[in-house]
């Protein structure tokens, strides 16, 4: 899980126009991140190898990808993209828009039980 290596000119920039520019879902989801797992410290919008991850939290090990109308068409991508994150030791969970916006509760019971399934990996 290497992330803390010298990034390219403009890496940080556009991690910080990304966040600027977040959706409706990924800020709805940030907020609930933020509070229902503030030991995980969750980050937006981190560039991980040669991509952009909506959020990520090393402590966990995951990241999670909202995904709007357009991953329909990209799901070649988005299928290489997390077999890279995986190769970098990242759990790769993805969600819909329409599913952050609609059941934020649910979203956040998923995430918990993806961050159980790592803490009893841990202790096994």
């Amino acid at each position: 899980m290497r992330m803390y290596q010298q990034q390219p000119s403009g890496t940080v920039d556009r991690a910080r126009d990304l966040r600027r520019n977040a959706t409706d879902a990924e800020k709805k989801l940030w907020a609930g991140l933020r509070r229902a797992f503030p030991e995980l410290r969750f980050r937006r919008q981190v560039p991980v190898g040669p991509y952009f991850v909506d959020f990520l939290s090393v402590r966990a090990g995951l990241v999670i990808e909202v995904d709007g109308g357009q991953h329909d068409a990209d799901a070649a991508y988005d299928a290489r993209r997390t077999v890279v994150l995986n190769q970098q030791g990242f759990r790769v969970e993805r969600f819909w828009n329409d599913d952050v916006l609609t059941n934020l509760d649910g979203v956040l019971q998923r995430v918990a039980a993806l961050v159980a399934d790592v803490r009893e990996g841990e202790s096994a």
